[in-house]
C-alpha cells in the first residue's frame, strides 16, 4: 500500500532499484562460481534492500509480519539475475519476477513473484484511496483506510459475517455462505495461531491486510482455503501481501498450443476433469468463473495442470446456500473501487448456471489448443463438441453432455510416457490415469 512518488523521486528511485538489482545480479554470479571468503562477503544485504522497497516496506508497513517480509528478512527470497532490459517499462512495472525460494536456506526451487493488481492500477487505486478522505494527490493510504467505515466494523467484529463483506468486487464474495467465510479466517495463514474461526486473534493490521487483500485480490485467500494438498487445482500457498504474490515458477497454458496431439489432448482432458472438480465436490461448493482466458491456466514440470489465477472464481454454498448480497449497492465504498468501477452492477448468485464455466472454456481456450491436431474424422467430432459445449443458450444438461463425450474421446488420445510424470507409471497398469 505504498504512496505514489512524485515524476523526480520515481525516477531517482528506479535509478537505485537498477543499481541494487544489478549488484545483487553481480553478487550471485560470483557466489554461483566460487565461494567467497567470510572477508569477502558483502555487508550489504541487495537482495533484502530490493525485496523491502519492492514490498514497500521503506513507505508502509503493511506487509510486516507477514510470510512474504519474514523471507525476504531472512533471503529465503532472493530475486534471480535480470534487468530486464529489453522491455520498454521501468522494473517496478513488470507482472511478475523470476526468483528463488527456500524453505530452509539450503534448497532452493524458482519461483514468481507476481502483482496481484497491474502497476497502472496501483496508481488509480492509490488516487482513490486519497480522493476519499478529500486527500491530497499523495496520502497515507493505510491511514485513510483505517478511518473507514467498513474498516471500523471489522475491528468491532469477532467473527467474520457477510454484511463486512458486502459491496467488494471479488467473485469470491458476492454471496458468500457463513461456513464459507469461517473458513476464510480459520484458514488464513497470514495470523498466528489459525485455526479458529473467530478474530479476536487478530491484529488491527491483520484485519486490515486480509480486508485489502479480499479488495484487491482474492487469489492468494482461494490457496489458503481451497489448498492443493487437499486435492484442489491450486498451487500451494507460499506468501503474499498486499499487491503481492510468491507462486511455483511454471508453464502457462499457451505456450502448449504448439505441442504434440498427445500432449494437448492430456492437457485438454485435464482441464474438463478440474472444471468437473469445481463443479462437484465432496464439500458441496460450487466454483465457477466469471471470464476466462489461457494465462490464468498453468503447468507443472510433471505436466500436471492447475488453475494459476483464481481471482475470477466465485463461490457458491450448496450446502449451506449462500446469502446474496441484496444490500451490495448501499455498501459499496472505496474498498468496492480499489480495481473495479464502483458503479459495476454484480450478477444475482441465482443467475449462475452449472454449464458457466464449460462454456467460457469451450469458447476461449480450447479450441485453440486443439485445433487441428488430430485426424480428419477425430478432429471433426472433436469440433462438432466443442460447439455444441461453447454454446451458451443450450440448456445445462446438453453442455455437460457433449463436454463428457469430448473429454472420453481425449483420453483414449492420450498416451503413457515418461513426459507425464504427474501419472507415470502408473498409467502403465492402471487404465484410470
Amino acid at each position: 500500500m505504498e504512496p505514489r512518488l512524485e515524476p523526480e523521486t520515481a525516477a531517482l528511485h528506479l535509478g537505485w532499484l537498477a543499481l541494487l538489482l544489478w549488484i545483487s545480479a553481480l553478487n550471485y554470479s560470483v557466489s554461483s562460481s566460487a565461494p567467497l571468503s567470510p572477508s569477502l562477503v558483502p555487508r550489504v544485504r541487495t537482495s533484502y534492500n530490493f525485496g523491502r522497497t519492492f514490498l514497500g516496506l521503506d513507505k508502509c508497513n503493511a506487509c510486516i509480519g507477514t510470510s512474504i517480509c519474514k523471507k525476504f528478512f531472512k533471503e529465503e527470497i532472493r530475486f534471480d539475475k535480470w534487468l530486464a532490459s529489453h522491455l520498454a517499462l521501468p522494473l517496478d512495472y513488470l507482472p511478475s519476477y523470476p526468483a528463488n525460494y527456500s524453505d530452509d536456506s539450503k534448497t532452493w526451487r524458482p519461483v514468481e513473484i507476481s502483482r496481484l493488481v497491474s502497476k497502472h492500477q496501483n496508481e488509480i487505486s492509490e488516487r482513490r484511496i486519497c480522493a476519499s478522505a478529500a486527500a491530497p494527490r499523495t496520502c497515507s493510504i493505510e491511514h485513510v483506510l483505517r478511518k473507514t467505515g467498513r474498516f471500523q466494523k471489522w475491528l468491532q467484529a469477532k467473527r467474520l459475517t457477510p454484511d463486512l463483506v458486502q459491496g467488494l468486487s471479488s467473485p469470491l464474495l458476492l454471496c458468500p455462505s457463513q461456513r464459507l467465510l469461517d473458513r476464510v479466517v480459520r484458514r488464513y495463514a497470514e495470523v498466528a495461531d489459525a485455526g479458529s474461526i473467530f478474530m479476536d486473534h487478530f491484529t488491527d493490521r491483520d484485519k486490515l491486510r486480509l480486508l485489502y487483500t479480499l479488495a484487491v485480490n482474492a487469489h492468494p485467500i482461494f490457496l489458503q482455503i481451497f489448498p492443493g494438498a487437499e486435492g484442489w487445482p491450486l498451487p500451494k500457498y507460499l506468501g503474499s501481501c498486499g499487491r503481492f504474490l510468491v507462486s511455483t515458477s511454471t508453464s502457462l497454458l499457451q505456450e502448449f498450443y504448439g505441442a504434440p496431439p498427445d500432449q494437448t489432448a492430456d492437457l485438454a482432458y485435464q482441464l474438463l476433469g478440474v472444471l468437473e472438480s469445481l463443479r462437484s465436490n465432496d464439500l458441496n461448493y460450487f466454483l465457477y468463473f466469471t471470464h476466462v482466458d489461457a494465462t490464468m491456466f498453468g503447468i507443472f514440470n510433471n505436466g500436471h495442470l492447475f488453475i494459476r489465477d483464481a481471482s475470477a472464481l466465485g463461490v457458491i454454498d450448496k450446502q449451506e446456500g449462500s446469502q446474496a448480497s441484496t444490500m451490495a449497492g448501499e455498501n459499496k465504498d472505496i474498498f468496492s473501487c480499489l480495481v473495479a468501477d464502483c458503479q459495476a452492477k454484480l450478477p444475482s448468485c441465482d443467475t449462475i448456471p452449472e454449464k458457466q464455466s464449460l462454456v467460457l472454456v469451450c469458447q476461449q481456450v480450447l479450441p485453440r489448443l486443439l485445433q487441428g491436431k488430430f485426424p480428419s474424422l477425430v478432429q471433426e467430432r472433436i469440433d462438432v463438441l466443442l460447439a455444441q459445449c461453447g454454446e451458451g443458450i443450450r440448456p445445462d444438461p446438453e453442455v455437460l453432455g457433449a463436454a463428457s463425450q469430448l473429454k472420453d474421446i481425449l483420453r483414449l488420445l492420450r498416451t503413457c510416457d515418461p513426459r507425464f510424470a504427474y501419472r507415470y507409471p502408473d498409467c502403465k497398469y492402471n487404465d484410470k490415469f
